[in-house]
């Protein structure tokens, strides 16, 4: 029996493929994938052949944000059962690295993540038919939460770690720079923490609509008011946090500006070298910290997820079948319409 595959070949060549079908082994299970979103990495691979020092080196079947239904256990896979809706968890430490052994499981020496070009051979990933993961990677959802809303647990998983990197968020006044999916799911992240105020920028309307659904209490465009955020930046800064979620130079100066004296900056979006105005960070003795991924939060970001705490709903703004691949790429790629694009299998 074959599966659809969605591979990159290189830059702006991806094309529907075909591959024989995998029977799942000791501790595996085979997944009917439902669900898979397209993310600012896979943008990246497909329009620029990589991003930083990762780069596509061979194809590479894309994908790391699924959902699907268990269809056939291997020996031993005795926490599943056939039928049930799972989150795949595309994150694969091996446990025994310093690292891993220290608990910093996401900064594992010898990490397996699905469709990552990081590794040679690449690491394949999620966006096909079906596919064979190990069981404990699966978190299982109820019937009541959608396939599609499953498959928005890694982003949520990614948001929930940032929002651990910055310590308590109760009655704080939190930044969000930049509204894609990951800021929208911060906005949400920081709500669900009980932020008192979240202020949300972006250069387009239609993502600044979708943060307002998730619960942000001001959304700013930056392209037509450059100067919104300037009321914020009085009396050395008004924010005790900023989730910088655009990897944009202007952004992160912009987060710098508004945070006040002893504030966090939570640098989740990523991208080359960038200049950071270093005197503002010292002079006001602000927390510049990075974030990486998850770990423990993919089960967490599930479980919210299926239990209705957050609704990632309004941020899946697009769906197309792979058979539509190129519309689906181009969408997910047009910032001005596009929050979350899915491609929808079987």
């Amino acid at each position: 029996m074959s599966v659809r595959v969605c591979r990159l070949h290189g830059q702006h060549d991806l094309r529907i493929e075909t591959v024989p079908e995998v029977k799942p082994g000791e501790g595996e299970v085979l997944v009917r994938i439902g669900a898979g979103g397209i993310c600012g990495s896979d943008l990246h691979y497909f329009q620029d052949g990589g991003f930083g020092p990762i780069r596509v080196r061979e194809p590479i079947i894309l994908g790391h944000e699924a959902a699907g239904t268990v269809e056939h256990l291997g020996e031993g896979a005795t926490s599943l059962a056939v039928g049930d809706r799972v989150a795949v968890n595309p994150s694969r430490p091996c446990g025994h690295c310093p690292y891993c052994e220290d608990g910093l499981f996401q900064h594992c020496l010898n990490m397996r993540f699905f469709g990552s070009a990081l590794r040679f051979p690449h690491e394949q990933g999620l966006f096909r038919d079906r596919v064979v993961v190990p069981a404990t990677q699966c978190v299982t959802v109820s019937s009541s939460t959608s396939i599609a809303e499953a498959a928005c647990s890694e982003p949520l998983a990614v948001c929930l770690h940032a929002a651990n990197r910055a310590g308590e968020l109760s009655g704080a006044r939190v930044l969000v720079t930049g509204a894609g999916p990951i800021g929208a799911l911060c906005v949400a992240v920081a709500i669900h923490r009980g932020a008192a105020e979240v202020v949300v920028t972006d250069l387009h309307d239609q993502p600044l609509a979708v943060a307002r659904q998730m619960g942000a209490t001001e959304a700013l465009n930056i392209a037509a008011v450059p100067h919104a955020l300037e009321a914020y930046e009085a009396e050395k800064g008004y924010f005790d946090v900023a989730f910088e979620c655009s990897a944009a130079a202007p952004a992160i100066e912009a987060a710098t500006r508004c945070v006040r004296p002893l504030g966090r900056i939570i640098q989740v979006g990523v991208a080359g070298a960038l200049p950071v105005a270093i005197n503002a960070i010292v002079g006001k003795e602000i927390a510049f910290l990075g974030t990486h991924r998850f770990h423990a939060e993919f089960s967490e970001a599930a479980s919210l997820i299926d239990c209705g705490v957050i609704s990632v709903k309004p941020i899946i703004t697009h769906s197309f079948v792979p058979e539509d691949l190129a519309n689906a790429f181009r969408v997910a790629g047009d910032r001005a319409q596009s929050v979350k694009t899915q491609l929808i299998f079987n």
